[in-house]
């Protein structure tokens, strides 16, 4: 498969749960707590963007109140039965909802599974849970999952991501089809083959141009995230590329107006770049000045329509011989 073909392919009664048998031939599972009737709620729009960790309660009440009293659907892969239903019950003990359900992918042919399609069409709220990415691209794009995954941002619906789960929720995903990729490898060819990229997978208009990272100071991503931004621009997937980057145990709430409030232990980093990197080629070391950074701390806000912002502080970072290197910043690069 070529480098396109591989981003293209890199391109969810009562109180107690209830396992609700899938067709004979599939292996998904659904896990339920709480009414096992539909709930016929009307939720309000919002997305929770969570950069992993397990301190999350506010991004997890905010999700919750948006639901409105309704069906909270965690969408998951290839996870221990035991863990998945555990998090159903901490959600319906933690949120007025009428259930907390989880269903747990294994493979692509689950998501041809109407049964499947008709759970998440019937959600008021729907939260991708953390693991690993790929296997969120590799079962779901280009299936009747994620279409209705579309439809629910379409209608209005609320909808959040943790770790992987937010990888995916922008416009461009870092796909980790291959393996995940560290800031220095990445830096040193921004064409390598671990460099997997996907685009179009879910349609949040908000969130049109932008690419999110997750765990990000924790984990050193700012180099890697860069080469995904520059790659999106040099292969002329946008004109311009926008990021959102949120670290463990802090989350960015996201309003149907564009307004966001970050909450959390860590900070939410918002990146800009208009024009395309000086190098940007196989085997060579990304070379690129002029990408604008706004750090925003607990309790700070953002306007992703308008990309701006009265809190936190502003930055500007370039990259030479595989290091990031920060101007105007009292904090080096985070």
């Amino acid at each position: 498969m070529n480098s396109v073909g591989l981003a293209r392919y890199g391109i969810a009664a009562f109180l107690a749960w209830s396992l609700l048998a899938p067709a004979a031939s599939a292996k998904w599972k659904y896990f339920r707590t709480g009414n096992s009737a539909d709930s016929g709620a009307v939720p309000r729009p919002g997305f929770a963007l969570m950069g992993g960790g397990s301190k999350q309660d506010p991004a997890f009440h905010f999700l919750c109140e948006r639901a409105n009293g309704g069906d909270f659907l965690i969408l998951r892969a290839n996870t221990e039965d035991a863990y998945a239903e555990s998090v159903d019950k901490e959600i319906f003990a933690m949120c007025p909802l009428n259930s907390a359900a989880t269903i747990v992918f294994d493979d692509r042919e689950n998501s041809d599974d109407p049964q499947v399609v008709d759970i998440i069409n019937h959600a008021e709220t729907i939260f991708l849970a953390g693991g690993d990415q790929s296997n969120y691209v590799r079962f779901w794009q280009d299936t009747p999952v994620q279409a209705a995954l579309n439809r629910h941002i379409a209608a209005g619906k609320p909808m959040g991501g943790s770790s992987a789960g937010l990888a995916v929720l922008g416009e461009f995903s870092f796909a980790s089809i291959i393996d995940t990729i560290h800031s220095p490898e990445a830096l040193a060819d921004p064409y390598g083959n671990k460099v997997t990229l996907t685009r179009d997978f879910l349609r949040i208009p908000l969130l049109t141009d932008v690419i999110t990272d997750t765990h990000f100071a924790k984990r050193d991503r700012m180099g890697r995230l860069l080469v995904f931004m520059a790659r999106i621009l040099q292969d002329g997937w946008a004109k311009q590329v926008r990021a959102i980057a949120v670290e463990e145990n802090a989350a960015v709430l996201l309003e149907a107006d564009g307004t966001a409030k970050v909450l959390g232990d860590g900070s939410a980093y918002f990146l800009e770049a208009k024009m395309p990197a000086g190098v940007c080629r196989k085997g060579e070391a990304l070379r690129w000045n002029g990408v604008a950074v706004r750090r925003v701390g607990d309790s700070g806000a953002f306007n992703v329509k308008t990309w701006t912002s009265v809190s936190g502080d502003s930055y500007v970072l370039s990259t030479h011989g595989g290091e990031v290197k920060a101007a105007g910043s009292t904090h080096a690069i985070y």
